[in-house]
């Protein structure tokens, strides 16, 4: 009879434990799920807020970046002295410029362009969105010169030609310019002199790229 009561007991307490273990664990997943819903509910105000706020962000950024490409238009323009080449610059009209091309030395251009302002022309350390000269230094020289330079590493040089030319064959010049700025630049032979235009500033290269290359004329 004991083996009997202890077999039936076993059966019944068997169920009893799995039964125990399994509400334990329903309560449990529920108080999760219940605090999860009370988070949400208590924290939807803040989070759909949050969001909002940062895609609002992402707008604006979108907008002030389209707006200051826009008041870069229309173009101003340089156009230097025909013995010279005819060099013309077409620049956002939100650029300040300084260029000097009467002294009737090299450099016979020697022109500054910034946005805004142009900073000291005589620094040491002013950094420029865009210079351009015209130099009485022959291409093979100016080469010559680059290619010394080049071999100490830092700067990569390529053929290139402005789109507006394309039958005058230079070279662009990535990296280090000297040995404190880097930046880009081409460098043309005009006659017999020789026609440079770069950037030295990081913030400058796509105007460099998408402006300012892509406008410069000048007379072979």
């Amino acid at each position: 009879m004991k083996t009997s009561t202890m077999r039936g007991f076993s059966v019944l307490v068997i169920p009893l434990v799995l039964s125990l273990v399994l509400l334990i664990g329903a309560a449990v997943f529920g108080g999760w799920a219940y605090s999860k819903m009370l988070d949400y509910k208590n924290n939807t105000d803040a989070k759909i807020a949050a969001a909002v706020q940062v895609a609002k962000q992402q707008e604006d950024a979108v907008k002030d970046a389209a707006f200051a490409q826009a008041e870069k238009s229309p173009l101003r323009t340089y156009t230097g002295p025909s013995a010279y080449g005819s060099v013309t610059v077409n620049y956002p009209k939100t650029w300040s410029a300084f260029v000097t091309d009467d002294t009737n030395s090299s450099p016979y251009i020697d022109g500054y362009f910034n946005p805004g302002v142009v900073p000291d022309t005589r620094g040491q350390v002013s950094a420029f969105a865009l210079r351009v000269q015209v130099i009485q230094q022959s291409y093979s020289s100016t080469l010559a010169a680059l290619t010394n330079f080049v071999q100490n590493g830092g700067s990569t040089v390529t053929p290139y030609h402005m789109p507006k030319v394309p039958n005058v064959i230079g070279v662009r010049v990535d990296g280090k310019l000297d040995t404190q700025k880097s930046g880009s630049m081409v460098i043309l032979p005009l006659r017999n002199m020789t026609l440079k235009v770069w950037t030295e500033t990081p913030d400058g290269k796509n105007d460099f790229n998408n402006i300012i290359l892509p406008n410069f004329t000048f007379a072979p």
